[in-house]
C-alpha cells in the first residue's frame, strides 16, 4: 500500500509518497515546490492572493504526482504560515475548490507530537527519555517523553523566518543590538519550557527540520549525499560559533558556507540563535540530528492507528470541504 503526504510550510510545499507495508514508511518519491509563502504575507500575517494561487497549483501538482505514483490523494496539511493567517479559512477553501484535496491546519502542539513520534521511531527505545526540538519558519516545536508519544508538547512563536522579519535585517550582517534583542525574546518565550526540560533530564536530545540539518552541516556534520543513516550531531558550543560566523556576513555570503542554501541564508542566523539559546537554556550539550520529521510522523500515525486517525484530525482541525466540481490546475515542481 502506498500513502502520500503533502505539507505547506513557510518556504516549500513538500510531497512524499511512501510504501507502508510492514509498518515502516519507505519513501519511493519526494518532490518540493519552492513557494516561500512567508515572504508573501502582510503585516498582519494575511497571505497574498498571488501566493494563495501558487499554493493551489502546487497542491494540485502534488495530488497529480501522488496518483502517478499509485497513491491516493495526499494527506494534506499546512503549518504555521497558513495556520496563523487571518485569511486561513479562505486559503483552505481555495485549495479545496481548486484541487479537490482537503487540506487542514493542526494545532502546533499536534505538530510537535507528530514530530516527536517520528524521532522516537527513528532513534528507537534505546534513546530513553527524549527531548525533541524542531525549528520551522514560523514556530519552534518542543516535546519531551519517555514513550511513543510525548508527555508534553508545545509550539512557540520562534520560527526562523518569523524572527528574521521581526528582529534582523533580511540581507545584511546583524549588529550586537539586534542579536541582544533577539536573544532576550527567545529566552522570554523559552523560560518555562527550558525549566521543564532541565527538570526532566532527557537521556537524548534530537533536533529535526531543514534549518537544523543545514546548521549541523555548517558545524561539521556529514553532507546529505552520504545518506540518512550516517550519524549526525550538533553541539551547543558549535552553534555558538555558527552564530558569530553567520552574524558577520550578509545573506549572499552566508549562502557560500557549507550547508547553507540560498533560499534559507537570510533566516539561517535566526535559526542558529534559536537553536543555541534553546540548547543552552535546556542544559543540552549535544543533540542528534534526526532525518525524520512531521511528514514521517503523519505517515506513522496513519499506519499505526489507521485511517480513522486522519479522519479525526481533519474533523477537528481547520479545514474546508472540496467542491464537487473541483478542477486540478497542474504546476511543475519548478513553479
Amino acid at each position: 500500500m502506498r500513502v502520500s503526504v503533502v505539507d505547506a510550510g513557510s518556504n516549500t510545499v513538500g510531497l512524499v509518497v511512501a510504501d507502508v507495508e510492514g509498518g515502516v514508511p519507505l519513501p519511493v518519491h519526494t518532490v518540493k515546490w519552492k513557494l516561500r509563502l512567508s515572504e508573501h504575507v502582510g503585516p498582519d500575517g494575511t497571505i497574498a492572493d498571488e501566493a494563495v494561487e501558487r499554493l493551489v497549483k502546487a497542491v494540485a501538482a502534488a495530488g497529480a504526482t501522488a496518483r502517478r505514483w499509485h497513491a491516493a490523494d495526499p494527506l494534506a496539511f499546512a503549518t504555521t504560515v497558513v495556520r496563523s493567517a487571518p485569511n486561513r479559512q479562505d486559503v483552505l477553501r481555495r485549495v479545496a475548490s481548486g484541487t479537490g484535496i482537503r487540506m487542514c491546519t493542526m494545532p502546533g502542539e499536534t505538530e510537535a507530537e507528530l514530530t516527536f513520534l517520528a524521532a522516537r521511531r527513528w532513534l528507537g527505545w534505546s534513546a530513553g527519555p527524549l527531548a525533541l526540538l524542531d525549528i520551522g519558519g514560523g514556530s519552534l516545536d518542543v516535546a519531551f517523553g519517555r514513550g511513543r508519544l510525548p508527555d508534553f508538547a508545545v509550539s512557540l512563536p520562534l520560527g526562523a523566518s518569523r524572527l528574521t522579519r521581526e528582529y534582523l535585517g533580511a540581507q545584511g550582517p546583524a549588529g550586537p543590538g539586534e542579536l541582544k534583542e533577539l536573544r532576550r525574546r527567545i529566552r522570554h518565550e523559552l523560560r518555562d519550557v527550558a525549566s521543564r526540560i532541565r527538570w526532566e533530564r532527557p537521556r537524548t536530545a534530537a533536533v529535526s527540520s531543514r534549518t537544523f540539518q543545514q546548521l549541523a552541516r555548517l558545524c561539521g556534520a556529514a553532507p546529505g549525499r552520504y545518506g540518512p543513516f550516517v550519524e549526525r550531531g550538533l553541539a551547543c558550543r558549535d552553534l555558538r560559533e555558527a552564530v558569530h560566523t553567520l552574524a558577520a556576513l550578509p545573506a549572499a555570503e552566508r549562502a557560500q558556507l557549507p550547508g547553507i542554501s540560498a533560499p534559507r541564508a537570510a533566516q539561517s542566523l535566526a535559526g542558529a540563535v534559536v537553536g543555541h539559546t534553546a540548547l543552552k537554556l535546556m542544559g543540552l550539550r549535544r543533540a542528534v540530528v534526526c532525518p525524520w520529521a512531521i511528514r514521517e510522523g503523519v505517515l506513522l500515525r496513519y499506519v499505526e492507528d489507521g485511517p480513522d486517525w486522519w479522519t479525526d484530525i481533519t474533523g477537528t482541525a481547520d479545514t474546508a470541504t472540496p467542491s464537487p466540481s473541483a478542477t486540478l490546475r497542474i504546476a511543475s515542481p519548478s513553479a
